[in-house]
């Protein structure tokens, strides 16, 4: 990792500026894959699935056989770990549901907003080095919540042509309607055009590969809305003198180990702070059997020494993290000034991976700095927000003049008339 002391201006835009993800020379490789599957469907996807996860599929869809067996493979206890996660999910995210009352604007004039459900929605569960079961708990259990009529989930299936055990029980759990085997660019082609087996969707939600994110960037061109622009996975720790170097060096593996393009951004404000993270980061960097991933995205990281707590959540909003934990002494404060991430930790207990796993809140967030302008996946993710209002004869008299007025200096005479004629009735 890269170690900063006081840093001045320019080593700090060196400290917040992310790898450089150029996505341009994917570019013909990903769109010559989505125009096969729009093409060909099915026996695309089907043909893609042998070349890129070495699967020689019958068909898509998993069966019910598929389900019934991966219920026979998962544990008693991890099955209970899912129910409580999903359970915890649930309750924070069933929380978010309202609608905004009627709103009198003027005398006569009653507006209001409502909530409704994206009809179809995509789910994409990367299935490569880490099948990520948890993800279809954080996608799907809102979907459902929302009341999405359709929730397809696509996720690449080992050689043998199976869907990991966990990802189908957590998918039962969280009511997905359909699990087809697709992984790749080929999934969220099948998704974005729809094939004789994958229904097209409005929406798609989901972690991925790069080639995954060029091709969600480029269906939401024309085809398909998608959750959020994405880029490699992030941290930001922040700790004082007090906080305990152990549980400083843990939170900051468990970013590392998701892939060798992940990054962590340490700040603290003691020397003796960071010289024991660091020899503790080494220590445990030992004992992980992703070692090799952890230690290539340390090499992308930074531990930076400052002055003041005040100085660090600075830092960590210009950086804009998708995770952001702060183990400090005054972390009630410092959370009151942070404006930039995606989802926060406060405390020494409160570790990045209880929001992964089970806490209830949705670990699906903006990455790559997108948390100044990008939520997590939260409700609102997965509804459309439609207006209406409702106006009387009364409320025409108080605002048509003004209508008529403003439609007439934007040069809309038909806008204008829409409202005179009112007005003017007999």
């Amino acid at each position: 990792m890269k170690i900063f002391r006081n840093p001045n201006e320019q080593q700090l835009q060196e400290i917040v500026q992310r790898p450089v993800v150029d996505l341009s020379q994917l570019s013909k490789t990903v769109s010559d894959i989505l125009q096969r599957v729009k093409d060909d469907g099915d026996k695309a996807v089907i043909a893609l699935e042998e070349q890129f996860d070495h699967a020689r599929l019958n068909s898509l869809l998993v069966s019910e056989e598929e389900m019934a067996e991966a219920e026979q493979l998962v544990t008693p206890e991890l099955k209970a770990a899912i129910a409580l996660a999903h359970g915890n999910i649930s309750r924070f995210h069933a929380a978010q549901l309202h609608d905004t009352p009627h709103v009198e604007t003027c005398p006569g004039v009653v507006c209001w907003q409502k909530s409704v459900a994206i009809e179809k929605v995509g789910l994409y569960i990367p299935g490569g080095t880490a099948p990520l079961f948890s993800t279809v708990l954080m996608l799907a259990t809102p979907a459902c919540l929302a009341g999405c009529k359709e929730i397809v989930l696509c996720t690449p299936p080992s050689p043998s042509g199976k869907v990991h055990p966990a990802i189908l029980v957590a998918a039962r759990q969280a009511g997905v309607s359909k699990i087809f085997k697709a992984g790749g660019v080929q999934a969220i082609g099948a998704m974005a055009y729809g094939t004789e087996s994958v229904p097209k969707v409005s929406k798609i939600f989901g972690p991925g590969n790069r080639f995954v994110m060029a091709a969600k960037q480029q269906v939401s061109l024309s085809e398909v809305a998608i959750d959020m622009p994405a880029g490699p996975s992030e941290v930001c720790v922040i700790a004082d003198a007090d906080a305990n170097p152990v549980f400083v060096a843990a939170d900051l593996l468990s970013q590392a180990e998701h892939g060798s393009d992940s990054q962590v951004l340490f700040i603290t404000t003691s020397e003796q702070m960071l010289q024991e993270v660091e020899q503790e980061v080494e220590r445990q960097l030992q004992q992980l059997p992703r070692l090799a991933f952890a230690r290539q995205s340390l090499d992308n990281s930074c531990f930076v020494l400052v002055n003041s707590t005040t100085e660090a959540i600075s830092i960590a909003n210009q950086y804009a993290p998708e995770h952001l934990i702060l183990q400090t002494q005054d972390y009630e404060q410092l959370a009151e000034k942070v404006v930039n991430a995606g989802s926060v930790f406060l405390g020494p207990y409160a570790c990045e991976s209880a929001g992964d796993y089970a806490s209830g809140t949705n670990h699906t967030l903006p990455t790559h700095g997108y948390a100044t302008a990008y939520s997590g996946v939260n409700m609102d993710s997965f509804c459309r927000k439609i207006t209406f209002q409702h106006i009387s004869e009364e409320g025409i008299n108080s605002i048509g003049e003004a209508v008529e007025l403003m439609a007439e200096a934007e040069q809309l005479e038909a806008h204008r008339n829409a409202m005179s004629v009112r007005r003017n009735r007999k």
